[in-house]
């Protein structure tokens, strides 16, 4: 029979909200050491230790080539049916409009005196490498999620990793949607040796200046531990999701989408957070019936999840459920009440929000245009979604007549001597001489 988690907010214990909370992070502990040795071999021996590490991995051959050749790309197209091309290209477009929309002004300048205008210069960061997983499907959608924020940002250099299958190939969707996205720089790793190898270079790979993307536990202990060599970017790892509902929601709509996050893998977090008890009991019953009609591996990795790092939690008051909600941070929340708008006024902590019953999280994930590569682990009390501004950096511009630097002076030269910065106030003051 399966086990769904249940609990009472104000009756759970400690330990049981510090368990539901840390989700996979306990897991992600338990392979540092691990993942120490991967990113030893690959500083040590790059494009050796990478093919070895495939073989150990993937079971790819030993002598297979890391990045991916034209020809594969050309190949890709015919490989796909053309609903899977339309479908692919219909996404893409609708991510491009809203990405699009996040440009900034390449320079903007305010003159906040006479004479002193202020601004800033938005520059793409030179180089970023995308880490596209694969561990138990083929993901086409976030290859462009992460791909079109970078490319629209301007970014001279995208390149990006994917874990190959046992031949040495690379999801043909994944390369279709890549050339769609203007990306032609794709190597055949993953997991931590990928994130190694972006941060160090190898032989084929060559470093960049910043990571994008999620992954396994793996790849998340990896970035952890390369934060001091290069920009890891946002913290992405398993997936997680919320259900706020009330009782007015459709119990079968919640139930499906509670099991939309779930099904990614056993790692993942999906929680109902509700004060309607009736509407806990119906979700539990209806989410048994569908969970046994599910294909493997989605129903293990649905049952897992609602025994393990997921399940049902029943409060007190809506209120009550948007703080758990907000004290939680999830990656994806979804909310179902009789007011989403209102209930989304109680919301600050969320990777995204859906609204109403008509928008579940598998139209986000895909094609409704913002992006669903989203800060998990409770890092949406801090972080946003993967955007066109994770790929570019701003300077500083400042431009001052003489005028103007002779009415902001005496002030600086004011603070520079109580600070005692003697040259501060020298670099003002003999200027006037």
């Amino acid at each position: 029979m399966m086990k769904i988690n249940r609990y009472n907010w104000k009756t759970m214990n400690s330990k049981e909200k510090e368990t539901l909370f840390s989700r996979s992070e306990i897991d992600i502990k338990d392979v540092q050491e691990s993942v120490k040795d991967i990113i030893k071999q690959v500083r040590e021996k790059g494009d050796t230790a990478l093919l070895s590490l495939n073989h150990k991995f993937d079971k790819t051959p030993l002598d297979m080539k890391l990045r991916v050749s034209e020809q594969e790309f050309d190949q890709a197209e015919s490989l796909l049916s053309e609903e899977v091309k339309k479908a692919l290209q219909y996404s893409i477009d609708n991510v491009r409009r809203f990405h699009s929309s996040q440009l900034p002004e390449a320079m903007k300048m305010v003159e906040i005196q006479p004479g002193l205008l202020v601004g800033e210069k938005a520059i793409p960061i030179d180089s970023v490498g995308l880490y596209v997983p694969r561990g138990r499907g083929f993901f086409p959608s976030m290859l462009y999620m992460l791909s079109i924020p970078a490319v629209t940002a301007g970014v001279r250099r995208v390149c990006v990793v994917t874990p190959p299958d046992e031949n040495g190939t690379v999801d043909p969707a994944c390369l279709y949607a890549a050339k769609l996205c203007g990306v032609h720089e794709i190597y055949k790793v993953g997991g931590a040796q990928a994130i190694a190898a972006l941060a160090y270079g190898t032989e084929s790979i060559e470093k960049v200046e910043k990571l994008s993307g999620p992954g396994s536990m793996y790849v998340t202990a990896a970035k952890r531990l390369l934060y001091d060599q290069v920009d890891v970017g946002l913290p992405a790892g398993p997936s997680e999701s919320i259900v706020l509902a009330d009782g007015s929601a459709n119990p079968q709509k919640v139930a499906l989408d509670l099991m939309i996050e779930a099904e990614h893998g056993s790692d993942s977090a999906a929680l109902l957070i509700t004060h309607d008890s009736n509407l806990a009991d119906n979700c539990e019953r209806i989410i048994k019936e569908l969970c046994a009609e599910l294909p493997e591996p989605r129903k293990t990795f649905v049952e897992d999840v609602m025994k393990g790092y997921g399940g049902i939690i029943v409060t007190d008051s809506l209120e009550e459920s948007a703080e758990v909600a907000n004290l939680f941070a999830t990656e994806h929340l979804q909310i179902q009440t009789k007011e989403p708008f209102h209930t989304l006024s109680l919301i600050k902590n969320a990777g995204e929000i859906l609204l109403g019953e008509n928008t579940p999280f598998s139209i986000a994930n895909y094609a409704a245009g913002p992006n669903a590569v989203l800060p998990t682990g409770g890092n949406a009390k801090t972080w946003s979604a993967v955007s066109v501004r994770d790929f570019i950096k701003y300077s500083s511009v400042i431009f001052s007549t003489e005028a103007a630097l002779n009415e902001i002076s005496p002030h600086v030269e004011c603070l520079a001597d109580y600070e005692g910065f003697t040259t501060h106030g020298d670099a003002l003051k003999k200027r006037r001489k």
